[in-house]
């Protein structure tokens, strides 16, 4: 495949490429994470997991640098995003690196994840654009970083002390920042609801 042809556009332009290897990564991570307690395991997740938010930026950016924004792209790349997040959390949850209150944190971000997913649904069906935030760019970044940092887990721990405190008090402002960029939606969305 030529660079022509993927700056072209469409079903392969190098965007949705992107947006696809994203896709691919949520099964290879959350399979890593089965055997939390490898820490060539979780340093492998960790890579695959870096490799994959590091698109969430360049997909949007090469879209519309190159004009390549498409229909296919707009619903995929969301789609990617909820999916690695949610597959993130869930696991990290079951292996327990996510524990105790921090676990509310996991929850608020799932519940916000449907709640905005679900009103976009909604509000398409009446032609009712629901743009995405500046903040709402600022959460998603907050709960990528943080789930790095979970991610690498007790592995992270040999290398930096507290890597795990660190991750959950991310989670936990990802969480804050989750509440208020979903009341925001929730307050626009509710104008056009009937």
């Amino acid at each position: 495949m030529t660079m022509t042809m993927l700056r072209r556009g469409g079903t392969w332009s190098l965007p949705n490429i992107l947006t696809y290897g994203r896709l691919v990564a949520v099964p290879v991570v959350a399979s890593l994470l089965f055997w939390p307690e490898l820490h060539w395991v979780r340093w492998t997740a960790l890579g695959i997991f870096a490799a994959a938010a590091i698109t969430d930026f360049f997909d949007g950016y090469l879209a519309r640098a190159w004009e390549q924004q498409s229909s296919l792209g707009r619903m995929l790349d969301p789609i990617a995003d909820k999916l690695l997040v949610a597959s993130c959390l869930l696991m990290l949850t079951a292996t327990q690196t996510i524990a105790s209150w921090s676990i509310w944190a996991a929850i608020v971000i799932l519940c916000r994840e449907m709640l905005v997913s679900g009103l976009r649904e909604y509000l398409a069906e009446l032609r009712v654009s629901v743009p995405v935030t500046r903040v709402a760019k600022y959460k998603t970044t907050m709960q990528l970083v943080a789930l790095g940092f979970l991610i690498a887990g007790p592995a992270g721990e040999t290398v930096l002390p507290g890597t795990i405190v660190i991750g959950l008090t991310l989670l936990w402002t990802a969480a804050l920042l989750t509440l208020y960029t979903g009341w925001d939606y929730m307050r626009s969305g509710l104008k056009h609801v009937e």
